[in-house]
């Protein structure tokens, strides 16, 4: 979708044997808490499902813009906040009916407003935030719960209990979840959001912002629409753009 070549791309990722099936050319670096990038060595940067593990995530977004050429471009994916809606809903309505109180057990993730202003906190320039929500289906809670985990993805907040949950507390979340999230075929649906995120390295080539008042054209004119005054109203019965 961007019409630009791009001879230097690195992705930064936990799954270095994934991406470089994917894209043979980049280089693959892991995402550590400091990255092993070198400052203006790339012209592409992919931080590729990673970020909603960073303890740090201005940081690894900072890290990636300084190792961008002027002009180069940065994508990042991450899973958003509402990723895993109904589990979370499950899990907590199954606590407070068994263990009569709650404890973190899913992480928390970015919201789209805020990925999108630590974009800007990094530094990039033109920063895009978007949401791409996808929802599947699974055969039961259990199904979705062993996905979970063969992804890597299970829960080490530092919060958590560390006492083995109660085997009771999982077959209540299963109800809880089949009763509220069923589909019409008797499966369970599971919601993941991706947050992508697109930002340049700034370049004196690039679009600037107008200033405030330099317009050539009213917005009224532009949509082709009838401009009312602060003081005015519309008739009853009448458009406002009819004359």
């Amino acid at each position: 979708m961007i019409n630009k070549s791009f001879t230097d791309p690195v992705v930064i990722s936990g799954y270095p044997d994934l991406w470089a099936e994917l894209m043979p050319s980049a280089r693959q670096v892991a995402d550590d808490e400091v990255l092993a990038l070198e400052a203006g060595a790339h012209d592409l940067v992919v931080h590729a499902m990673a970020l909603h593990w960073a303890d740090d995530p201005v940081g690894q977004l900072s890290q990636a813009r300084l190792a961008l050429r002027p002009d180069g471009l940065f994508l990042g994916f991450s899973l958003g906040g509402e990723t895993l809606t109904e589990l979370r809903q499950a899990l907590a309505a199954a606590e407070v009916a068994e263990m009569g109180g709650l404890s973190p057990r899913v992480a928390p993730m970015g919201e789209i407003r805020d990925m999108g202003s630590l974009m800007q906190r990094a530094g990039f320039a033109l920063p895009v935030a978007d949401s791409l929500p996808l929802t599947v289906s699974y055969e039961t809670p259990f199904h979705l719960m062993r996905d979970l985990r063969a992804m890597g993805e299970n829960n080490v907040l530092a919060e958590r209990h560390r006492v083995p949950a109660p085997r009771r507390l999982f077959q209540r979340a299963a109800e809880e979840y089949a009763r509220a999230h069923a589909t019409e075929d008797g499966r369970v649906r599971a919601t993941f959001e991706i947050i992508v995120l697109t930002g340049w390295a700034p370049d004196t080539s690039q679009p600037k912002p107008l200033r405030p008042g330099s317009a050539a054209m009213r917005l009224a004119d532009a949509l082709g629409a009838k401009e009312i005054g602060l003081g005015e109203k519309a008739r009853p019965g009448r458009r406002d753009d009819e004359d």
